[in-house]
């Protein structure tokens, strides 16, 4: 039961735990609890705010003299008076300071402020990189890291202008990479709306800026499909000086035809050389689907050479630093560039131009051809299930498609790639 008394050092010390009185009452709401943590006494106001009945702690008994209790019971009664939830101001303290010392041990290891452009971008990319392809990933952090963070990652998100993302994308647009510009800006508007919705920005500045850059339109990656700038391009490719793994690279690429990525991160546990196949997981793969690539004799040939040199390794291309990395992304490229190819004419990504090309004009199925591509399937349940579709048809193209390339690279007569019965 409670008592109706003013508490009193003398009526305190009194109490004991036998004693059946829970409470002594000091009126308008505050008494001191008995025999709460412990065995100590705390000091409790009650109060209503917003028709809710609430009890804000005071703190304990001797540590808070009756004196000081009834000072802090007489503030917070000032509080609700205008409308405040003492309870919830205090909360909300607590919350900031500790904000404060995460901000503190963030920035003592060099870390980035807990609501700054870079760290909700990190957390951004943490949520969401799990559920893309591994070179898509790579390729966005990269972004954010070399274009983005060194200028506005330290600042605060949600203070963050267009004008200030404005300079940013104008610094990478100078540079003539205006498709890099447009994913910038792309980037960064994904950041911004991942900060709206998890409460620290109140708008996206990104979407002020619509009309702010140079129009861009996606374009194809430039090929060859000329049968003789193909067979030269062989001819170089299989004379080229470069190391033995880039070499093994540039020749299962226009064999392969696979994405750029998904060539340099192949693993030797997704090979199988005896049954003539590559299944390329679906978390590697940009449809998210698992994929199969029948490999012709010619591609065996090249992975059974390459084999004694990288098979001990994870990656069948790894990189030249030593840190367990495939190879880098640019290292086909660049070898394509010192072969004498420049970007506006050949680029890795353009061996897949190629075959679907070549292939389409020597009459192979389109369904054929575009499942060997992996394009994606509109229906994703029907994709999971069609990774093996034209199987025994994608089989005799891949060969086909192979024996085909060494009469170009041997710059014989060439016979038309006609589908096989």
């Amino acid at each position: 039961m409670a008592l109706h008394l003013i508490p009193s050092h003398a009526t305190i010390k009194n109490i004991r735990p036998t004693d059946e009185r829970k409470r002594l009452s000091d009126g308008a709401g505050l008494y001191l609890l008995l025999f709460v943590k412990g065995g100590s006494h705390g000091w409790r106001l009650d109060y209503t705010v917003d028709g809710r009945r609430k009890t804000l702690s005071l703190g304990t008994y001797p540590t808070t003299s009756l004196s000081l209790a009834r000072k802090q019971a007489e503030e917070a009664r000032r509080m609700v008076r205008e409308g405040v939830d003492p309870s919830g101001t205090r909360k909300a303290a607590r919350a900031e300071r500790v904000r404060q010392r995460v901000v503190e041990d963030m920035a003592s290891a060099g870390l980035p402020p807990i609501d700054s452009f870079e760290a909700v971008a990190r957390e951004w990319y943490g949520k969401h990189s799990p559920q893309w392809a591994p070179s898509h990933a790579e390729k966005i952090i990269r972004r954010l890291e070399r274009d983005v963070f060194p200028w506005i990652g330290q600042k605060n998100v949600g203070a963050i202008v267009p004008t200030e993302l404005l300079t940013l994308l104008k610094r990478v647009e100078a540079r003539g990479a205006l498709e890099t510009t447009h994913r910038v800006q792309q980037n960064c508007g994904q950041v911004f709306r991942y900060a709206v919705a998890t409460g620290r920005a109140e708008s996206d500045p990104s979407r002020d800026l619509r009309g702010a850059l140079p129009p861009w339109k996606p374009e194809h990656y430039p090929t060859l499909t000329d049968p003789r700038k193909v067979g030269r391009l062989l001819r170089d490719i299989h004379a080229c000086e470069a190391g033995f793994i880039t070499r093994c690279a540039l020749k299962l690429s226009p064999l392969l035809f696979v994405r750029p990525g998904e060539l340099r991160r192949a693993e030797w546990s997704e090979i199988n050389l005896d049954a003539a196949e590559w299944r390329i997981p679906a978390a590697k793969m940009k449809g998210r689907v698992t994929h199969i690539v029948p490999l012709a004799k010619q591609a065996i040939a090249v992975f059974k050479e390459l084999q004694p040199l990288t098979g001990r390794n994870k990656w069948v291309f790894p990189g030249v630093r030593t840190n367990g990395e495939p190879m880098s992304e640019n290292t086909v490229n660049a070898a394509l560039r010192r072969l004498g190819y420049e970007r506006a004419a050949l680029t890795a990504h353009g061996f897949r131009g190629m075959a679907s090309t070549l292939l389409h004009e020597c009459g192979w199925p389109s369904d054929v051809i575009e499942r060997q591509l992996s394009h994606a399937e509109r229906n994703a349940v029907k994709a999971a299930y069609n990774h093996a579709e034209h199987l025994p048809e994608r089989r005799k193209m891949m060969q086909a498609w192979a024996d085909h390339l060494d009469k170009l690279r041997e710059d014989a007569e060439v016979l038309p790639l006609m589908k096989q019965a």
